[in-house]
């Protein structure tokens, strides 16, 4: 009797250990079919997302450089680090108009509350022309005003349209020489600290071409 116990014992033990088994190959093969279609699903999406981001900075360039008819590359490597070092540069190109460099523009990104990407505008004068979002995923109605064009200063500005004008020289400090955003000054102090760099590393570049 007893070993018939242990026969059904040990084959009830083979059918669990089969069952888990199966169910493993199943999980398995559940996982390289989701990988191996999210990597189809990227190799279609993936193109058209760099497209789009491309024709964003194309035109943010437009926007934070207006009298510029031709931008230059420039090998953002050969920039090194920006003065925090705790920014990124994207991508820098020299201004021309009438074959004469008139001012630079960036492409910087860097943490806000979370992350932001922001292009630069100065010109030869070292004055900020403008200043263009390109992402910014700060907390909806707090740090998302900083990239919102519905949203306003008490100057009737939007927070990034009050920096065109300013002097690269007089710094960037929120609630000092730019107003910050009521309830978001991790945000506000973050923005500073890309405009700081960026114009920064602008400023020293233009110095090099500015003759260009």
């Amino acid at each position: 009797m007893s070993g018939q116990t242990t026969a059904k014992t040990a084959a009830a033990n083979s059918g669990s250990a089969w069952s888990m088994i199966k169910l493993g190959l199943i999980l398995a093969a559940y996982a390289v079919a989701s990988c191996t279609m999210l990597a189809v699903v990227n190799s279609f999406t993936a193109p058209v997302i760099a497209s789009n981001q491309q024709k964003k900075a194309n035109a943010a360039m437009l926007v934070v450089l207006p009298t510029a008819e031709d931008f230059a590359d420039l090998d953002a490597a050969s920039c090194g680090t920006t003065p925090s070092g705790a920014t990124t540069i994207e991508a820098v190109k020299l201004a021309k108009a009438g074959g004469k460099v008139i001012g630079g523009v960036i492409q910087i990104s860097g943490p806000t509350y979370d992350h932001a990407s922001v292009m630069i505008g100065v010109d030869s004068t070292g004055t900020v022309t403008g200043v263009q979002f390109l992402e910014n995923t700060d907390s909806p109605g707090f740090g998302s005003k900083a990239s919102d064009p519905n949203f306003t200063l008490s100057s009737g500005k939007t927070f990034y349209g009050q920096f065109a004008g300013k002097k690269v020289a007089d710094g960037f400090v929120a609630g000092e020489t730019f107003d910050a955003i009521s309830g978001a000054t991790i945000t506000s102090k973050g923005v500073a600290t890309l405009l700081d760099d960026g114009t920064a590393v602008l400023t020293q570049i233009l110095k090099e071409h500015g003759n260009d």
